[in-house]
């Protein structure tokens, strides 16, 4: 009871923050003039196109988690793990960060691998699209520095959060001051069960953490890392095309919308609503600032993108569920005779 209580709190908390992040980007406009344009001014064949994309990174990530989980001594299913991927999108919507969780709990229940090692696999997974969200950073900050200075110099309210958060001592005092209870009790608390299933837990997230040394073959691994990222950015950029006043904006622009959008993502707000429309409008109006109704259109943009792909997880995600007890039905049904 108080788990539930605690959980719809914190969808209420963050569908609050979304919503008001939401409210403000578009307060002001003209419903009817964005139906206009998604009307009349928006090729939909393109938005398909990056939904292609979109399932082509999923399925990859799929692939990539299969290996890091067989490199553990187990072979889970593709089916079981696709539909794990795509829940694990769809948990994401209600509460950020939920969807690590959901999809290690569907491959434990489903495929009997422990859950903490699991947990690790998907840290390691983090780790690495950190990684490569920064490479795409510096890259965009070589090839595209005064796009993203005009930017932080529009909005300084981006840039003192982010300053913020890196200069942040708190962190480190509370990091600190655990260790130091630690340290002082650890004698103590070294005889404790607690302790102990700590350390059996930290244990198998580890042996989940460095289960990319055991890969018999990284090349592929790497591989699909890199596809995963180059499916993502092209989910942006190919939407381009669907309108008339980006269709002309070169690579690097789109790839400089990704980024920043990006980063609207890792905001904890479900599915990046308001702070990836925030993020891709703010972008677009520094690399088009002349052109007419350039705000409404932006809007829009934002709108249709971020909407479809949305729709996408909400739709292939609710199919997961529902399909999950039925792909393992024969299972069950052996465990229960």
């Amino acid at each position: 009871m108080k788990k539930t209580l605690s959980q719809s709190i914190k969808f209420l908390i963050f569908f609050s923050i979304s919503a008001f992040l939401f409210w403000i980007i578009y307060r002001g406009q003209d419903t009817s003039e964005i139906f206009e344009v998604l009307k009349n001014e928006v090729n939909y064949l393109w938005i398909l196109v990056s939904l292609l994309f979109g399932l082509l990174s999923h399925v990859s990530r799929t692939i990539r988690w299969n290996m890091l989980i067989e490199s553990l001594g187990r072979k889970p299913r593709f089916t079981n793990t696709f539909l794990a991927v795509m829940v694990g999108y769809f948990a994401n919507l209600a509460l950020p960060r939920m969807g690590e969780i959901s999809r290690c709990g569907v491959i434990s229940k489903y495929e009997d691998v422990s859950f903490s090692k699991l947990i690790g696999t998907v840290v390691l997974e983090r780790a690495l699209d950190i990684v490569m969200l920064l490479l795409l950073l510096l890259l965009t900050m070589f090839t595209q520095f005064e796009v993203l200075s005009n930017f932080m110099t529009r909005n300084p309210q981006v840039s003192s959060k982010l300053s913020a958060v890196f200069a942040s001592s708190i962190t480190m005092y509370v990091m600190l001051a655990l260790a130091l209870l630690v340290f002082i009790f650890r004698k103590k608390f070294k005889h404790t069960t607690f302790y102990k299933k700590i350390l059996f837990t930290l244990g198998n997230f580890m042996d989940g953490f460095k289960a990319i040394r055991k890969l018999d073959n990284k090349l592929p691994f790497i591989l699909h890392t890199v596809f995963i990222w180059v499916m993502y950015y092209l989910m942006t950029y190919i939407c381009f095309f669907s309108f008339g006043f980006t269709s002309n904006l070169p690579a690097l622009a789109g790839l400089t919308v990704f980024v920043m959008g990006s980063f609207g993502m890792v905001a904890p707000v479900q599915g990046g609503i308001g702070a990836w429309h925030f993020m891709v409008i703010g972008t677009l109006l520094i690399y088009l600032p002349n052109t007419p109704d350039i705000e409404k259109l932006s809007r829009s943009f934002a709108l249709v993108v971020h909407g479809s792909q949305t729709a996408m997880i909400i739709i292939v995600g609710a199919l997961s569920v529902i399909a999950l007890p039925f792909v393992n039905r024969s299972k069950s049904l052996n465990q229960n005779s």
